[in-house]
């Protein structure tokens, strides 16, 4: 590993990459990069994710820094998220992977399929495909 590596860091660089590569996450912090929303409207927002799993990226992001949580005092309580200063700053690299998978995703998509056919590979929607 070169020198100029901190390696007292490598275990945040791993976690935060686990953070980040993890899809509810990702979409959350997109979700919230245009401003503040509520809990039921990240929920229908973010299509597939469970009111756990909601709960549980949220937590994760707020203990990270990325997430402000506000409790307003009203009855019931109204609670908001927003992305931090620092969660912004996370929305340009995640854009920047995500317009990287857009310009490349014939070439992803060819390789899997070259991938497949020299392992013969068979994938759930090809049969579905072949079957139907």
């Amino acid at each position: 590993m070169p020198k100029h590596y901190d390696l007292s860091k490598c275990q945040t660089v791993s976690e935060m990459l686990s953070r980040i590569g993890d899809k509810w996450s990702v979409l959350v912090i997109m979700m919230l990069g245009d401003g503040p929303s509520r809990f039921s409207d990240l929920k229908r927002a973010v299509v597939g994710v469970s009111q756990r799993m909601l709960t549980l990226t949220l937590r994760a992001l707020e203990r990270d820094g990325l997430v402000k949580r506000t409790v307003y005092p009203t009855v019931p309580p109204r609670v908001e998220y927003e992305l931090t200063e620092l969660g912004q700053s996370l929305r340009g690299p995640i854009q920047a992977v995500g317009g990287w998978v857009f310009n490349n995703h014939d070439k992803i998509h060819a390789a899997r399929t070259d991938f497949d056919k020299r392992n013969n590979i068979e994938h759930a929607d090809t049969k579905l495909a072949r079957l139907g």
